[in-house]
């Protein structure tokens, strides 16, 4: 792609613009306070219980094993294609350029390694978009990363049947783990009752749009795609992820009810039931993000 050659427009984030019309200083300003608002909402509690040296089992999560730093969720990005004015102080970010009377994030502009990622998660969402949902794997994941092991991840935080009653319910039910990142956390007496054996190099081929961290993934890919990535965007999928983790810890081993959380109890069959219905219903939600991501993807190859 040429340095003269403008991406395809992608919609500006917290306004009612159309893509391909300038934005005025008010106008972006107002965006980028909205969405500093918007995930302050997470990131100011965060910060305090940082401040706090408080863990959080469930929440914790989306700022370590998630690598994306709050200060940067905070920032907005318009994306692709859409000039704002008055708005030199970005073209002292990657990507923008200065366009006439105005300023815009242009991919051409942007580190080599932003294409060489769109290019590789645009195949991964694709591949996964194609893909029915299989809902029958009721978050055992996280019970095989206890599987008679003495360390729990959050061992400050009880089991709700204890580490003999873990190691039951594993014992009871297939494990059918499609995604790597989950399944590399398995113990290691864990590892082979999984049905089958995910892989860096098998991801592409394994991911589903039923699996609960495929889902959460897709905040990870947003943000990898910054600044060429809409900020709306990447906070939609933060907000997902965000209800997806809650669930995937409510249908975990561990006893949450002091954190306010109430189990799903997916040893028992209706607890697989509850499951799999707010399984199908992340899928149904994922979607339309993934669409969007895939958008995005075009507009930083292309």
């Amino acid at each position: 792609m040429s340095a003269g050659t403008s991406a395809p427009a992608v919609r500006a984030a917290g306004t009612d613009e159309s893509p391909g019309r300038p934005l005025s200083g008010p106008r972006w300003r107002d965006a980028a306070r909205a969405h500093r608002e918007r995930m302050a909402v997470f990131t100011a509690p965060h910060r305090e219980r940082r401040r706090r040296r408080e863990p959080h089992p469930v929440m914790d999560f989306l700022f370590t094993y998630y690598s994306h730093k709050p200060v940067r969720l905070e920032q907005w990005d318009p994306g692709p294609g859409v000039l704002l004015r008055d708005a030199d102080e970005f073209l002292e970010r990657p990507g923008y350029r200065r366009d006439g009377a105005g300023v815009r994030f242009d991919a051409a502009c942007a580190p080599e390694r932003l294409c060489a990622t769109a290019g590789f998660v645009h195949g991964l969402l694709t591949a996964t978009v194609a893909r029915a949902p299989r809902l029958g794997c009721f978050g055992l994941h996280e019970w095989a990363m206890l599987y008679r092991t003495d360390a729990p991840r959050h061992d400050a935080v009880p089991l709700r049947l204890g580490a003999a009653g873990t190691d039951e319910v594993v014992e009871s039910m297939p494990v059918q783990c499609t995604h790597y990142d989950a399944y590399r956390f398995f113990t290691g007496p864990a590892a082979p009752r999984n049905a089958i054996t995910p892989t860096r190099e098998s991801q592409a081929e394994l991911e589903q749009p039923g699996c609960l961290h495929a889902n959460m993934d897709l905040y990870k890919w947003a943000y990898k795609l910054a600044p060429g990535c809409p900020s709306e965007l990447t906070a939609d999928c933060f907000e997902l992820a965000v209800d997806v983790r809650e669930l995937d810890m409510r249908a975990s081993p561990y006893d949450l009810a002091g954190y306010g959380y109430r189990p799903v109890r997916i040893e028992t069959p209706a607890g697989r039931a509850e499951y799999a219905r707010a399984q199908a219903g992340f899928a149904e939600r994922a979607a339309p993000l993934r669409r969007r991501l895939l958008t995005v993807c075009e507009s930083l190859t292309a």
